[in-house]
């Protein structure tokens, strides 16, 4: 299993990334998947999940409304969209398989989102 995150960056508050995880290594298409965030020093915060098919979306209340979680199974990318940047939304973000997380999930290396003016 392989996911490699990117999209990442430095954005302004108010501003927009489009984050992206590129899966191979195993079935994509059969398998729901996740988003989650971490900063230095801080814990585990999950962001957004989706099931196999994209169908049955969730997020956590930190981020419902300003972010779209979505997948292009045929090209085995998961998608997550973030608006309305905030400082607070600095971290680490990686893909995971599963929705819910669970400890059998696979991660990427993640990719850093840093919102500042």
């Amino acid at each position: 299993v392989q996911l490699v995150e990117s999209g990442g960056g430095l954005a302004q508050p108010g501003g927009s990334l489009r984050l992206s995880c590129a899966a191979s290594g195993f079935t994509f298409s059969s398998y729901a998947m996740s988003w989650a965030r971490q900063a230095t020093g801080k814990g585990l915060e999950w962001v957004s999940g989706l099931d196999y098919d994209g169908v049955l979306t969730d997020y956590a209340d930190s981020v419902k409304g300003r972010c779209t979680l979505s997948r292009e199974n045929a090209k085995n990318t998961l998608y997550l969209q973030m608006n309305s940047l905030q400082p607070g939304d600095t971290d680490l973000y990686s893909c995971a398989t599963g929705a819910p997380l669970n400890r059998y999930a696979s991660w990427g290396q993640g990719t850093q989102v840093t919102v500042s003016s």
